[in-house]
């Protein structure tokens, strides 16, 4: 890339917009997933009695593998409001900064 362009796409306001905005969410995210992870496998670590519990009383599936599954939910739940944003919000900011550097 030549080094005018990268100077043009640094001056660009827009662009500042579209790294804080898209750094910022995407941190909010991780931070959500990550305490949500966490928690999980804490829990296995310090009272794995609390996830150890069966379901009903002649279910042999405890109550950890729902939890599991709804984690892994979560994970891809997180991916789609991401996604959603990123083909929004992102991808309008991305698009306005292709756009000055054209008209430049």
């Amino acid at each position: 890339m030549r080094k005018e362009l990268v100077d043009k796409i640094n001056a660009n306001p827009d662009y500042h917009e579209l790294v804080s905005k898209r750094s910022g969410f995407a941190i909010k995210l991780s931070i959500a997933m990550l305490v949500v992870y966490f928690t999980f496998i804490l829990t296995i670590a310090f009272n794995p009695s609390a996830l150890g519990t069966p379901l009903s009383a002649d279910s042999v599936t405890t109550i950890g593998i729902p939890i599991g599954i709804a984690i892994i939910i979560f994970a891809f739940i997180l991916t789609g409001i991401y996604t959603k944003r990123a083909n929004g919000e992102f991808d309008d900011l991305s698009n306005k900064i292709k756009q000055s550097l054209k008209e430049d």
